[in-house]
């Protein structure tokens, strides 16, 4: 694709007007969520989905989340019903996706779901989120707005790091409070796919999903290697080795620290900010361990994938 000039949009009613001007069109804007910023794109619209693909270089067999404003809206979209249906009204809005069967009729590009049955939908707390797909009147495919395989952006800098020149618009909604993609859940059973911004003792209060996915790829987010930094990253380091940076965790001495007090809350928010700074240094980074509990689960799953052999 071309390369295009990329706005950036305001969050007020001006800006929110552009980007639905924009995404009606078939463009793609970024917009804030509670969790990262999202790619948006029409999607129904089979081009603008596909441009998707082609501004992130995401594998076609990676399903899209689709964001929608309301409960009503995503039963427009996929059947929601039993287990699903509770944590939908427990937890929506807010970072929870959950994945179920198509609706008859759900209008949606089959570019959204890579050729499978089941749609990833999920409706944003962000306000600013919320007032663009209400304004906006249809539902927005929305993976994070990156490179695939590379570090999430939690700031409108981020975005454009990744994706300038390649996308329309950036609305602006500062930078982002959760700092980890959404929890993910589907199946039948009830599994959970994808740790992340609502932690899994959350989410076992709800429905109680803790089967264990299957090697397919049946929702975003499950490459082994993900989120990656062009730097390679060694994990459970207590100290660099000559020639890394240390990205740290509770209190010591390193270059970064995603939480000096041994916050999981503030490290998730802190940890894609953090890694792409130290990703701009162009060194190796060492990773300090995190406490696999809680959002930490999530962390850790990042971690491991930005890790991974690639």
């Amino acid at each position: 694709m071309g390369v295009i000039t990329t706005r950036m949009l305001k969050r007020d009613a001006s800006g929110v007007d552009a980007a639905v001007a924009l995404l009606s069109r078939g463009d793609l804007v970024a917009f804030p969520t509670e969790t990262v910023y999202g790619l948006g794109g029409d999607a129904r619209n089979g081009h603008a989905v596909a441009g998707i693909f082609a501004a992130k270089g995401r594998p076609s067999f990676n399903p899209l989340i689709v964001h929608v404003p309301a409960l009503a809206a995503a039963r427009a979209i996929g059947r929601l019903d039993g287990p699903a249906l509770r944590l939908a009204q427990r937890f929506w809005p807010g970072p929870l996706t959950l994945v179920v069967p198509l609706a008859e009729g759900h209008g949606l590009s089959p570019l959204v779901t890579a050729g499978l049955g089941s749609v990833a939908i999920r409706v944003p707390a962000h306000p600013l989120a919320q007032n663009l797909l209400g304004a906006f009147g249809g539902a927005l495919a929305a993976p994070s707005a990156n490179p695939s395989g590379r570090i999430s952006p939690t700031t409108p800098a981020h975005v454009l790091a990744g994706l300038e020149g390649k996308i329309a618009a950036v609305l602006d909604g500062g930078p982002c409070a959760v700092g980890l993609e959404s929890t993910i859940i589907g199946g039948t059973p009830l599994a959970l796919l994808r740790p992340g911004g609502l932690a899994g003792e959350e989410i076992e209060a709800g429905a109680g999903p803790r089967a264990q996915p299957g090697s397919a790829i049946t929702a975003p987010g499950q490459l082994a290697s993900h989120y990656a930094p062009a730097a390679a990253v060694r994990l459970n380091a207590n100290c660099a080795q000559a020639g890394e940076v240390l990205l740290g965790f509770g209190p010591m001495q390193s270059d970064l620290n995603l939480s000096a007090s041994g916050d999981l809350v503030e490290a998730a928010a802190n940890l894609f900010g953090h890694l792409h700074r130290l990703d701009a240094k162009g060194r190796p980074i060492a990773v300090a361990p995190i406490p696999d509990c809680g959002l930490g689960r999530a962390i850790n799953d990042r971690l491991r994938r930005a890790a991974a052999p690639r």
